[in-house]
């Protein structure tokens, strides 16, 4: 284990490498509306589906109680893999922490997250993040 209160970032690249093996999980933890309109990786070339939980619940933004049971309700592995995606790494990284703490081995915060940081025009999705790494993803 390195420094971190979880397994550590990974790439977008890097998740989708760690995503092909049988015993690693996508969880995008950012909030309904953001699954809705900007969209939602695509997992299903790997014969895979993304797991939908909010770390921060929809529209008040507050953290959402329920995170560790649906997560558990999952019946995956505390062994497994679990990478995080959240919009730029933030919310990710703090799921992959909490998780972590709850006893889950393998939690990765992918860095980048869906849309990466904003751009010199303030715009996200084209500097870095799973949309920019051309990796699959559909509208919500």
């Amino acid at each position: 284990m390195n420094n971190l209160d979880y397994a550590g970032d990974v790439n977008p690249e890097k998740a989708w490498d760690l995503l092909k093996s049988d015993d690693a999980y996508l969880i995008d933890c950012r909030t309904s509306a953001e699954w809705n309109f900007v969209g939602v990786p695509d997992l299903s070339s790997l014969n895979k589906d993304v797991f939908f939980i909010e770390w921060q619940t929809y529209p008040l933004m507050e953290k959402n109680n329920s995170f560790l049971k649906e997560v558990v309700s999952l019946n995956v592995s505390k062994d497994s893999k679990l990478i995080f995606l959240c919009r730029s790494g933030a919310r990710s990284r703090s799921a992959a922490e909490f998780l972590t703490n709850h006893g889950y081995k393998s939690c990765y915060n992918l860095i980048e997250g869906f849309e990466g940081p904003h751009d010199s025009e303030g715009q996200r999705g084209k500097v870095s993040g799973w949309k920019h790494s051309k990796l699959p993803w559909k509208q919500g």
